[in-house]
């Protein structure tokens, strides 16, 4: 089970991995950072990025009440406390944001206590494979240990 640099690095693998970064999206700050960032400040990146991430998390126009009954009862869709139960807490699993040059792979990271944690991968256009770096994100959060 990797730790944060551990996981950063091996996102890094990806093809067309520009950069990566583990990030708390409550607080808006980088727990870790690997390679490039869009305009080179990996700081703003994150806060930018939680931004990003706490619409699609707490918004129920995002993440609406699921119909095959798995959401955790907050109708209002908060995703800020995970239920009991793998998969069952936050109502996003991921955000692909495609930009002229690059796509932008955020996967949330399910934790025991307040699955606050984002993985964001940053991806050439013309090298990087979406499929592939989404694939490759779940399973890094599912193994990723936090501590």
């Amino acid at each position: 089970m990797p730790g944060i640099d551990e996981c950063l690095l091996q996102a890094m693998v990806v093809p067309g991995a520009r950069g990566a970064s583990i990030v708390d999206w409550t607080s808006g700050l980088a727990l870790g950072t690997v390679g490039e960032t869009p305009g080179g400040d990996h700081e703003a990146t994150a806060a930018e990025t939680a931004e990003l991430a706490r619409m699609a998390a707490e918004y129920a126009s995002f993440a609406p009440d699921d119909p095959a009954g798995r959401n955790d009862g907050n109708s209002g869709g908060s995703g800020g406390s995970a239920s009991s139960g793998a998969g069952k807490g936050l109502p996003v699993e991921d955000l692909i944001i495609t930009t002229r040059t690059g796509y932008h792979v955020v996967r949330f990271v399910e934790t025991t206590f307040d699955s606050s944690v984002f993985l964001h991968l940053w991806l050439d256009r013309d090298t990087g494979n979406l499929a592939l770096a989404r694939m490759r994100l779940q399973d890094l959060a599912e193994r990723l240990v936090l501590g």
